[in-house]
């Protein structure tokens, strides 16, 4: 057998095709090719399906999003992929069901959408790509299997669009309410928000994880079945079966990230900032690439967005830095919507009640149309703190 083995292109918009070599690469292990999903509903042209090789044992590459540093390509194997979806089944006390796809198959919370299918033998119902609406949503929700359990994973900003469109439309409060289980990750969700789908009937869990674990492997702050958890020098690592293999073509990166202790097991270094409380549930307070000196003074800027976030009508918004001549750097601010209308020395006072020191005060405030995003549905992070400094100039 050889050691490597194809990578080829498909368009992840086309579902009917991406499952079919999805299928192929996780039950198949080595004996087929490996998927590359990338976006467009356009199967790519002959000549550029080739994406590369990869070792034989991998089923699925997914790109980072790139939100905060250069993308990565994420290296799967079967089994990973596998031990994955079990896990999230032991979960849900070993629940077959039916899935929707609302998240883009290019990544991997979309891409596990189509494996749990595939393992459960079930068809996911699939939301048309582009704008979110919640409408669209409750419409392909009705058309999911009425007599089997119902699943999806969703991002905190669809979440979010789904409960406020609840409030006037009934349609969209019996699609919330119709689901088993919704898998909400990506990113930290606003205050409040899983309440308030709670309130609606919703079972929303809070997931944590990347595309190097498979996706989310920590539910509600607790470790699915086979997954380690364990905090070094304050950040996180992460093991168990689920754990990518490395990043393609970048040997540099998959050792600064992935580390084998003497007894054989692989911890994946996150990169989060975050501890374990007193009932073993993994908090997360921010990026240790997120810490900036302000004014010599140590600031998690995960932290200062918490802070603001609880001020309403800044529930979605994202704190970055930018740089001070006197203090090197300072947190600021973006926000998108009318509700939005609290000045920065509303925000100053916010941070300081959360009991962050002066150096958290931000200092910039920029309003917003629209939030830039990734096709993840995860803020752009780079974009919004170019979209800061230009502000200034």
């Amino acid at each position: 057998m050889s050691d490597v083995k194809p990578l080829i292109r498909v368009a992840a918009g086309d579902t009917r095709v991406m499952l079919a070599q999805l299928r192929q690469a996780v039950l198949f292990d080595g004996a087929a090719l490996a998927v590359l999903p990338v976006p467009g509903d356009t199967e790519p042209a002959r000549d550029d399906l080739m994406a590369g090789l990869v070792p034989h044992d991998v089923a699925l590459v997914v790109e980072t999003s790139g939100s905060t540093d250069a993308p990565k390509r994420v290296m799967l194997s079967a089994a990973a992929l596998r031990a994955s979806a079990g896990a999230t089944e032991q979960f849900f006390g070993d629940q077959h069901g039916q899935w929707l796809l609302a998240l883009p198959a290019t990544y991997i919370a979309g891409a596990q959408v189509l494996v749990r299918s595939i393992l459960a033998g079930t068809e996911p119902v699939v939301l048309p790509q582009g704008h979110f609406d919640p409408r669209a949503f409750a419409a392909a929700s009705a058309r999911l299997d009425r007599g089997g359990a119902r699943f999806t994973s969703l991002v905190p900003v669809q979440l979010a669009r789904l409960v406020d469109a609840a409030a006037d439309d009934a349609a969209v409060a019996e699609a919330l309410r119709s689901f088993d289980r919704i898998l909400l990750g990506g990113q930290a969700a606003p205050t409040g928000l899983v309440e308030r789908a709670a309130e609606l009937g919703a079972v929303v869990h809070r997931t944590y994880g990347s595309s190097e674990t498979a996706g989310g492997c920590v539910y509600d702050g607790i470790p699915l079945p086979s997954v380690g958890v364990r905090i070094v020098d304050g950040l996180v690592e992460l093991s168990g079966p689920m754990l990518a293999s490395g990043y393609l073509d970048d040997p540099e990166r998959t050792a600064a990230a992935f580390t084998t202790d003497a007894d054989g097991t692989r911890w994946y270094r996150t990169g989060d900032l975050g501890g374990l409380g007193p009932d073993r549930r993994l908090r997360i307070s921010g990026r240790a690439d997120d810490v900036i000196i302000s004014g010599g003074v140590k600031v998690a800027l995960g932290e200062v967005e918490r802070a603001i976030r609880g001020v309403p009508g800044f529930a979605e918004a994202v704190v970055v830095a930018v740089d001070d001549h006197e203090w090197g750097q300072r947190p600021a601010v973006a926000v998108a919507g009318a509700a939005a209308s609290a000045t920065l020395a509303e925000l100053a006072a916010a941070t300081d009640a959360s009991g962050l020191s002066p150096a958290a005060r931000p200092v910039r405030l920029l309003r917003l149309d629209a939030m830039p995003q990734l096709a993840s549905g995860k803020p752009d992070r780079r974009r919004i703190a170019g979209l800061l400094a230009e502000s200034r100039a």
